[in-house]
């Protein structure tokens, strides 16, 4: 009797015949028909129980998203001594943080920002590639949510139309509103429009922003065709008056301000308590750089909840909230400030009171929460040079501009300069008869000769420039080719356009780029992780927990690890 080797192996694998040289075929294929009999019932039993799991996992009631403007990711670190045990503590307790989040862009700026985390993509294919750019067919500057259209509720003032036309893709709100079949709720809150616009998508209930002439919060013609009664009701409380007559006072004295530079010349200058009542009926937008701006903020969305009943069926909802005043006052103090220390931890306060409502309201469990920021900050360029470290204030370099102009014999060869890139004048260039490449040659040469700037570089020609590819990368995904500028200028870290006193953001660079991101509630694994995410991995991860699709544009990645 000849056996083959296979005929061996396979008897001895399934172990079944005492004499496995004696085993015939016919035996062999009723014990492996029974095997994948019992295999193929495992594995119907398996995905029964995954659907069962599925379907058994708690949907939120509502979801909150907020956005903390210009938060960098270490003042978690930095100013936790100085937090309760209700606010940001309690998110790194009981919910999950992304310790290593990025944003994988090289424009970070609030407009671009906001409509990433909400949409899951890049300024490349969302469109929002600044907070303005110059339009090079309408030859002038656009902002982000600019929208003749339409008009604006709640406000007499004219001029400022918003809406989100300009918004290219869907947001997670939008994909929420297309699974429900528009029966959730979609509300978007913030002093800045673009910071309460971009988030609540095109779909939403309403998107409400704070007016600094009137001090109310106003919507647009985009959203409905009266002002809610509610939000009017809201309004005439004048909340904005009584927050003035409270004084911007520190929390605990000045000499256990110890993470900040106690130092500043402007303590001096301008003591703690501020006084504020002096605004009342005058300068409604002062309130948007004080503390005192998250605090109206906070309470005009917990309005938003209960006049609008979020939260209250089995339908999830979505509130976007962004906190506008911590980017104000970042701008003109800095982030070593006794005044950011301060700024933060009375917005520790306030979240503590806020999830306190939640709980009451929404129930504790029965709602996700997440935190982040649109971008970070830099330090203060005097405070960098005080301590030997690089940085630098820079001015306009108008040099490479007039040498250029001079080569060729032209003037007004720069038709608008924005977001670190140079718009060129085609249309006189083509009257000009010059020729684009030499032109762009020529004026890369003296733009690279100074010494504030790492690289300048043809942006149709991004793939040769020479910095790493993770920095490359970064450019592409913030080059749109139709909004975006010739020519983009890299300065080098610490280097950016702005006043020895305050700072900005706005580079690729990680004191910009690395944010924020804590998970709290319904459907959040507790922990945390230090691997690399990006800010494009928020909005999946959303469509994720919530059963839903991503947004249009989308190319982020879900982050596995948070979701029970």
């Amino acid at each position: 009797m000849t056996i083959s080797l296979n005929h061996i192996i396979a008897v001895r694998i399934f172990k079944n015949c005492h004499y496995p040289y004696l085993c015939s075929i016919g035996e062999m294929v009723i014990m492996v028909k029974r095997r994948l009999i019992v295999l193929i019932l495992l594995i119907q039993v398996s995905v029964v129980l995954a659907q069962k799991r599925q379907l058994a996992r708690p949907m939120p009631r509502l979801v909150v998203g907020l956005v903390v403007d210009q938060m960098r990711w270490d003042y978690l670190t930095r100013f936790q001594e100085r937090f309760g045990n209700r606010g940001f503590k309690r998110m790194l307790k009981e919910g999950f943080s992304c310790d290593n989040t990025m944003i994988p862009y090289a424009q970070t700026v609030t407009a671009a920002g906001h409509a990433t985390i909400y949409t899951g993509s890049v300024p490349s294919i969302h469109g929002i590639i600044g907070n303005d750019w110059y339009d090079k067919l309408l030859q002038k500057q656009v902002y982000c949510v600019q929208d003749d259209s339409v008009r604006l509720l709640g406000t007499d003032k004219r001029g400022n139309l918003m809406s989100p036309k300009n918004l290219l893709t869907t947001t997670i709100t939008d994909e929420l509103k297309l699974a429900t079949n528009f029966r959730s709720k979609v509300i978007g809150v913030a002093i800045k429009d673009r910071g309460s616009i971009l988030p609540a998508g095109h779909t939403p209930n309403a998107a409400y922003w704070y007016d600094a002439t009137s001090g109310n919060f106003i919507t647009s013609s985009w959203y409905m065709n009266e002002l809610a009664p509610w939000v009017t009701i809201f309004n005439n409380r004048k909340i904005v008056d009584s927050l003035y007559r409270i004084p911007w006072s520190l929390s605990y004295p000045i000499s256990s301000y110890t993470q900040s530079d106690t130092s500043d010349n402007s303590l001096k200058n301008n003591p703690f308590p501020r006084n504020l009542d002096g605004n009342i009926g005058k300068s409604y937008g002062s309130i948007s750089s004080t503390p005192s701006g998250v605090a109206i903020t906070l309470a005009f969305s917990q309005a938003a909840i209960e006049a609008e009943h979020m939260g209250e069926d089995s339908i999830p909802d979505f509130l976007t909230i962004s906190l506008s005043s911590t980017d104000y006052i970042g701008h003109a103090f800095g982030p070593n400030a006794v005044e950011i220390e301060d700024a933060y931890i009375k917005l520790d306060q306030e979240l503590a009171s806020f999830f306190d409502y939640l709980d009451d309201k929404v129930g504790k469990g029965k709602y996700t929460f997440f935190l982040t920021a649109d971008h970070a900050v830099a330090h203060v360029t005097a405070f960098m040079e005080q301590h030997k470290l690089p940085g630098k204030s820079m001015k306009k370099n108008l040099l490479a501009v007039a040498s250029t102009e001079k080569k060729f014999g032209l003037t007004g060869i720069i038709a608008d300069e924005l977001n670190g890139q140079y718009y060129l004048n085609s249309r006189l260039l083509d009257s000009a008869k010059i020729d684009l490449n030499s032109f762009k040659s020529f004026f890369l040469g003296e733009l690279n000769k100074s010494p504030d700037v790492l690289v300048a570089y043809d942006n149709g020609n991004i793939q040769a420039v020479n910095l790493p590819s993770e920095l490359k990368e970064m450019f592409i995904k913030g080059y749109n080719f139709k909004l975006s500028g010739d020519i983009q200028v890299v300065y080098k870290p610490g280097y950016f356009f702005g006043g020895a006193t305050g700072s900005t953001h706005g580079s690729m660079y990680a004191y910009d780029a690395h944010i924020p991101l804590l998970w709290m509630g319904c459907g959040i694994k507790q922990g945390n992780s230090h691997r690399e995410i990006y800010m494009t991995d928020i909005a999946p991860t959303l469509a994720a927990l919530l059963g839903i699709q991503q947004p249009s544009g989308s190319i982020g990645k879900v982050i596995n690890e948070i979701i029970k």
